[in-house]
């Protein structure tokens, strides 16, 4: 499900994201096996960093300094 902020961006919440990571997943894991599962895994996680640093609520230089 999605929503408008006032700014007119459309946002996805949290369940919706996770309902399609889960899928993305579980379509791996299903059609291609072990291996495929791993890949999507890892690509999706470097995929949220990167539009989590991207979008400004990743910090990673803060998190380098510790």
């Amino acid at each position: 499900m999605t929503y408008v902020r006032e700014t007119g961006e459309c946002m996805m919440n949290a369940a919706t994201t996770g309902l399609a990571a889960g899928m993305a997943l579980g379509f791996a894991g299903y059609f291609g096996g072990f291996w495929a599962f791993l890949l999507v895994l890892v690509l999706g996680t470097a995929g949220l960093i990167t539009g989590l640093a991207l979008q400004g609520d990743l910090d990673l230089r803060a998190r380098r300094r510790r």
